[in-house]
């Protein structure tokens, strides 16, 4: 059996931006969220602080040098940086990875993942409207080309990712919502081969069972499924998550599901539907970023997160499809307590559990 290939998603958020100074406030970064998260519960892991890397810059190449010797002592094959193109050229978020690019370090494996979706600025209160921040558009061919001519650079560069065949790995957030995708494939892989490149892995972050048919119909490589956000609802349909619910709604309790739920049910969900890539978490929390309105999960140790992605690791190993990939999301998503990086109450021990998995002999 071929050996597993794990790819952490990477946020590259952790600087200042004029647009977020615009929206939210000046020098505004998601370090803003998570210093000033609070526990809401008894027992709730908040606020969560980092480690070692501390409340970083990733400006500062040290930095991301730091980050990508960490991964590889987690065994981590490379990064997947989430990248943001929203039409007509408009970009957001773009310095760290073209640095990363231009300057040639850190000498660690990467490949994107297009975040197509519109920004908001949430209100997390269901009477209550959202702003729109950005909208993300698909203005048709001649955009698809020179978003390909924007990241061509990454590309063509050797630490980017590829399958077993040479194809460039690159995934898309949400695959539905690209108007004419069968034009968007073609175009990128035509533009590929006219470079001498061979061509693209497209995958699709699937995260809905009502996804999943449709998905299979349109042009992707491969479906890439996060299973946190459907068994989120599938708890709602338990004793335990019907009375959280109602405890919730009454102000009385905070909603959160245990973390042993999330993982009996993904392994549960990956052996019944053996075609879909596996995208794993740590820990997630987003009551950071959104308060009691989010989705909390409790109770995750290194020790519980080594064994899933164990289990997950063998499910991919023997796996029918030929790219033996599994995505972890994510190394860094601090404001979503969603991370693998050092914080103050466990040190490495993510990575140092998760290195003894992916390491071995």
């Amino acid at each position: 059996m071929k050996k597993v290939r794990p790819i952490a998603f990477y946020l590259p958020q952790f600087f200042p931006t004029p647009e977020n100074n615009e929206w939210w406030s000046p020098g505004f970064t998601e370090w803003t969220n998570v210093a000033r998260s609070r526990a809401l519960f008894k027992g709730h892991y908040q606020p969560r602080l980092p480690g070692e890397l501390s409340f970083y810059d990733l400006r500062m190449p040290s930095v991301r040098v730091k980050q990508a010797e960490l991964a590889s002592l987690a065994g981590i094959e490379g990064f997947c940086y989430w990248h943001y193109w929203f039409g007509n050229g408009k970009r957001l978020l773009e310095q760290v990875f073209r640095e990363v690019v231009e300057s040639g370090t850190p000498d660690f494996p990467f490949c994107l993942c297009w975040a197509n979706h519109s920004w908001y600025k949430k209100t997390w209160d269901p009477t209550k409207p959202n702003t729109l921040l950005i909208e993300q558009t698909y203005p048709g061919v001649e955009d698809y080309t020179a978003h390909f001519y924007e990241m061509l650079p990454a590309f063509k560069d050797d630490r980017y990712m590829r399958t077993n065949d040479g194809r460039m790995i690159f995934g898309v957030f949400a695959p539905l919502d690209i108007p004419d995708v069968q034009i968007f494939v073609d175009t990128w892989n035509k533009l590929a081969v006219k470079h001498n490149l061979k061509g693209f892995y497209f995958f699709a972050l699937c995260q809905y069972e009502d996804w999943m048919a449709r998905l299979k119909a349109l042009p992707y490589d491969a479906i890439v499924f996060d299973t946190m956000p459907l068994l989120y609802w599938k708890h709602h349909q338990t004793l335990c998550g019907r009375i959280m619910s109602h405890l919730a709604k009454m102000k009385i309790a905070t909603y959160h599901i245990d973390y042993t739920f999330y993982t009996n049910e993904s392994i549960k969900f990956f052996k019944e539907h053996d075609d879909y890539t596996p995208c794993i978490i740590p820990d997630f929390d987003h009551s950071p970023r959104s308060g009691g309105s989010g989705i909390i999960l409790h109770g995750s140790t290194p020790e519980k997160f080594a064994t899933f992605a164990k289990d997950m690791a063998q499910y991919v190993e023997s796996h029918p499809q030929t790219e033996k990939l599994l995505f972890i999301k994510a190394w860094n998503e601090w404001g979503e307590g969603n991370y693998l990086e050092p914080d103050m109450k466990w040190g490495r021990a993510y990575i140092e559990k998760l290195g003894k998995v992916f390491l071995k002999e």
